[in-house]
């Protein structure tokens, strides 16, 4: 059943969504500043993707992809957006500052999320909406300028999501791919995605998500393909990023800044998207793996760096 909804005036939520483009969660514009941090000029990652194992800048993936099917998410197809967008400026970037934003403002009153961990497990459950965070109206209206480029016509449902993962997760001898669906959750409860769309596109430059960055699919599952601002924005930009979630191999997922604050971007990073260096993880500061979600295609990861818990 679909949860319970407060929806919050579009007035407010037109000067959040202004204020959110231009803060871009506190990256900034400017000298230094990569074009692969660059919101304005964001490399596109349509092709980058490969079924033969890891490689930078790349989705590894398990090769379960929908491609070929009708878009926008309707019946017997996958989602993907229907018109190539303004934003995508036609020499292999698109200006994420300038992208639409689905219509609407929904707190979920009905938002579970749950956390437990042991000595050697970390337990998350709960159904699937955020905590914390709101979400667009869905599905897109005609009346939303969203609409011409995406008519997602999936509603948002709840879920019953439980996931068990290592506390302690040991990298594997060989990194592994990445399904369609959930390859990880974010710290409000919500699944997150790899960076392909159903057609394996770039989902981030091509589909329209809601003004944090989520959407649903075929069967109801909001969900991320890259770590919104929402999650980011308090966070320091002179510092190592924050946690925002945890991959199904139980490594965490952190920010797109590391150490003092650096932008990071696939040239920092190993070809799953993570690294070896010192963080902050339950209450304390350990040296451990781990994945950044960066503005840079693959965005949260691009392969399981460990074992994936099924």
């Amino acid at each position: 059943m679909r949860g319970r909804q407060i929806l919050i005036p579009l007035g407010l939520c037109a000067l959040v969504t202004a204020l959110t483009a231009v803060a871009m969660g506190g990256v900034s514009i400017g000298a230094g500043t990569s074009s692969a941090t660059n919101p304005t000029a964001l490399p596109i990652g349509d092709g980058k993707v490969t079924t033969a194992g890891p490689r930078r800048g790349y989705v590894y993936s398990c090769g379960s992809g929908f491609a070929g099917g009708p878009p926008g998410g309707g019946p017997g197809g996958p989602g993907g957006a229907q018109v190539e967008g303004p934003w995508i400026t036609g020499d292999g970037t698109y200006d994420l500052t300038a992208k639409a934003t689905v219509d609407g403002s929904v707190r979920w009153r009905n938002a579970k999320l749950r956390k437990r961990t042991s000595r050697s497990r970390r337990t998350i459950s709960g159904n699937g909406v955020p905590r914390g965070h709101v979400t667009g109206s869905f599905p897109i209206q005609a009346s939303d300028d969203a609409y011409a480029y995406d008519r997602n016509p999936n509603s948002i449902r709840t879920q019953s999501v439980r996931y068990s993962l290592p506390r302690n997760p040991k990298r594997a001898e060989q990194a592994s791919c990445l399904p369609m669906g959930a390859i990880g959750i974010a710290t409000n409860g919500v699944a997150i995605y790899n960076a392909l769309d159903g057609l394996e596109r770039d989902a981030v430059a091509h589909e329209v998500q809601d003004r944090c960055g989520g959407h649903p699919q075929m069967s109801g599952q909001y969900h991320y393909h890259s770590i919104p601002d929402c999650l980011t924005r308090k966070q320091s930009t002179k510092r190592h990023s924050g946690l925002v979630g945890f991959a199904l191999d139980g490594f965490p997922i952190y920010g797109p800044r590391g150490a003092g604050g650096k932008l990071l971007d696939n040239d920092d990073l190993d070809a799953c998207h993570g690294h070896v260096g010192r963080v902050k993880l339950d209450g304390r500061w350990r040296r451990t793996y781990h994945y950044h979600a960066t503005l840079e295609y693959p965005y949260t990861f691009g392969c399981f760096r460990g074992t994936p818990q099924s």
